[in-house]
């Protein structure tokens, strides 16, 4: 019978499981409406006179704690602030600045921080501010409001010797493996969940690969922490009982290394449980430690219920625990067990993030030997030898290549999601099919390869859709690309070049330093070739423009270009028309282009405003990329002048009011058509 399955769950663990579910589903309602509260009654009530006490206590008690945790807090009056607290998290870097929650006397707020800021989770500090925003949560908690913190300083540190213990290993591996870039940052990642030095483009490829739960720490690291003090204790002869009640004491310091995070969570006190019940001599199921592992973190903390890092974290355990007991042959287990975890997260990762990478069993296949092996490294390298950390460093920098390689593999939603269960059901439950099977499923995935990709005109511009930027992308035809401008986000260009099946440009553009213009060429380094970049950045400097002139490598030439100057790319031709002198603003400064074939022309035209335009007379094009994502700043006869039938606006959400009317029934009224990319996406311009 499919009841008695040896991958499910034994009758012994199912009213376990039945209690975990019932407590994770209180949560979940209470939290999301609070007058359901009222309406758990009912189900007690049944559930009572069923016989089912335990589980209607459990009920009653999610409840109620749901309640007690949901209760509105009191807002932080308006005005100066000052007082002393203690730090509830680590000083986080935010889109505006440094932030943290801080523990106040009387409730915790949100501190907009200096950008010398520094401390960390459970230290002391004294604050002197002005109170400004409501209250809100951060990471599931509540705060009072929003404090622009003006001083900040730190006077002791934690009171907690478990969070002193945790910071200092926090604080070795940091010290250890720095600078945290590459591999080095991955490597933090494994080992105490660090991810502040992996950039925001390769934590991408990691969830779309498959790969981000290896910086999620979780079970296989708290089973490698306490392997390691175990074998710390070897020499001294500890016994089973005393390494037990060791590795409780020592599981919360890893905890608070870890931050607490909520696989952390589930897998400490997971290991918890195992440890206590060899203790007293009670051995639990695998099934029974989850279902207690869950109902205790869900009663003590109701929010983690609706925590997307909770929910994986379950999920993958099931999956796991469902997969290593798979009735296959020994040699298939490996696959089974990445198989089931995978299908435990799906629908989470496609509820979550809208997809879901297709081939992640194959890449964790590949990659869980090198993160097991770095980790293991790295371990040994922060209590021995630093070349070992090295080593592993070199050995996470192999996975991230991996994660940067597979992130363009097919990423699937819900139908694909049931047309993959299907096959992976059928290729093990009908053993002749399998060939069949196999071949099936290879098909779809190369039919998912070749239709998440577009292929831009020949030749042609594509003004892509990043956001509040600009990045426009110019097919010459032939495979001769170029890029001028990357927007705001390394990893929406990225993205958007992957979708066009680009990974050589023969010439970068930066028309301008500012980060709308600049942040996101940063994701070139590394993932696509660049054969040249024409770039002004003088008389003006910013860090976006500055950091990727830093990340080019060395034999990658930067030309400032001058008016007239050209550039062949396939049918068409790059001609610089500006900017004719040095100006004030960045935006006067931009580098502005005509793109033309035998056919079409395109003006590129940056973010230039009236000053520049008035002096760049006689321009005219078929097609104009609309200065400055459609503001007020341009002269409006010049946008008429330039005689264009199509007008394109690179533009996103913003609090600028982008794109002015005006500038929109002006060019309207002149007889063009106006696309903006945040309404209609990319907008492809054939130009032959």
């Amino acid at each position: 019978m499919i009841s008695e399955h040896p991958a499910l769950p034994p009758p012994v663990s199912r009213p376990w499981l039945a209690c975990a579910g019932a407590a994770c589903a209180t949560a979940f309602v209470v939290s999301s409406w609070a007058p359901a509260l009222f309406l758990v009654a009912i189900p007690v009530l049944w559930l009572s006179l069923r016989g089912h006490a335990v589980v209607a206590m459990i009920v009653t008690a999610t409840g109620l704690a749901v309640w007690g945790a949901s209760a509105p807090v009191d807002p932080v009056p308006p005005g100066p602030i000052s007082g002393q607290g203690m730090m509830a998290t680590d000083v986080l870097s935010g889109r505006y600045g440094p932030y943290a929650l801080i523990a106040l006397e009387d409730g915790a707020i949100l501190a907009d921080l200096p950008p010398d800021a520094v401390a960390a989770r459970g230290d002391l500090v004294r604050l002197d501010g002005l109170a400004t925003g409501e209250p809100g949560t951060v990471g599931g908690r509540q705060h009072r409001g929003t404090v622009r913190v003006r001083q900040f300083e730190v006077i002791g540190g934690p009171t907690s010797p478990i969070m002193s213990l945790g910071n200092a290993i926090r604080e070795r591996v940091s010290t250890r493996l720095t600078p945290l870039v590459g591999g080095r940052a991955l490597l933090a990642g494994f080992l105490v969940g660090n991810t502040d030095g992996i950039a925001a483009i390769d934590e991408e490829a990691m969830r779309r690969s498959g790969l981000s739960h290896f910086t999620a720490v979780s079970g296989s690291n708290v089973a490698l922490f306490l392997a390691v003090v175990f074998i710390a204790l070897g020499p001294i002869g500890v016994g089973p009982r005393r390494r037990a009640v060791i590795g409780l004491l020592v599981l919360p310091v890893f905890a608070a290394a870890t931050r607490f995070e909520p696989s952390v969570l589930r897998a400490s006190v997971m290991a918890g449980i195992g440890l206590a019940g060899r203790l007293v001599g009670v051995s639990l199921e695998a099934w029974q430690i989850l279902s207690a592992a869950v109902i205790g973190l869900v009663l003590l903390e109701p929010e983690l219920v609706t925590n997307p890092g909770f929910q994986l974290s379950v999920a993958a355990a099931a999956g796991v625990m469902v997969g290593a007991r798979w009735p296959v042959d020994r040699r298939l287990r490996t696959l089974t067990v990445a198989i089931g975890a995978q299908v435990g997260v799906a629908p989470l990762l496609i509820a979550h993030f809208g997809l879901m990478p297709l081939l992640s069993p194959l890449v964790n296949l590949a990659a869980a030997p090198m993160v097991a092996l770095s980790t293991v490294l790295g371990v040994v390298g922060m209590v021995g030898p630093g070349q070992f950390a090295t080593a592993g460093a070199w050995l996470a920098g192999l996975v991230l290549w991996l994660a940067r390689f597979a992130s363009g593999w097919p990423q699937i939603g819900w139908l694909g999601l049931l047309t993959s269960a299907s096959l992976v059901l059928l290729f093990f439950v009908l053993p002749r099919l399998r060939g069949g099977v196999a071949v099936t499923a290879g098909l779809l995935a190369a039919v998912l390869i070749l239709g998440q990709s577009e292929q831009p005109p020949s030749p042609g511009v594509v003004v892509l859709d990043v956001g509040q930027g600009d990045a426009i992308l110019v097919s010459g035809g032939g495979g001769h690309y170029a890029l001028v401008d990357g927007g705001p986000d390394p990893v929406r260009l990225i993205s958007a070049l992957r979708r066009y099946r680009v990974n050589r440009l023969e010439l970068v553009i930066l028309t301008h330093v500012h980060a709308d213009h600049a942040a996101g060429l940063t994701g070139l380094i590394g993932r696509v070739s660049v054969g040249e970049v024409w770039a002004d950045p003088e008389p003006q400097r910013a860090a976006a423009a500055d950091e990727f002139f830093r990340l080019l490598a060395i034999d990658v030439p930067v030309e400032r270009p001058s008016v007239g100057q050209q550039w062949a790319l396939g049918e068409l031709t790059l001609t610089v028309e500006g900017p004719l002198r040095r100006y004030a603003s960045p935006n006067d400064q931009s580098i502005v282009v005509m793109v033309e074939s035998a056919a079409r022309s395109m003006l590129l035209s940056g973010d230039i405003e009236e000053i520049a335009q008035r002096e760049l007379v006689g321009l005219r094009a078929d097609v104009l990329k609309v200065p400055h994502h459609g503001a007020r700043t341009s002269d409006l006869d010049w946008l008429v002048g330039v005689g264009s039938d199509l007008a394109v606006i690179p533009v996103g959400p913003n609090d600028f009011g982008h794109p002015s009317d005006m500038v929109i029934e002006t060019l309207e009224d002149s007889g063009g058509v106006v696309h903006r990319t945040d309404v209609t996406g990319d907008v492809v311009v054939p130009m032959g």
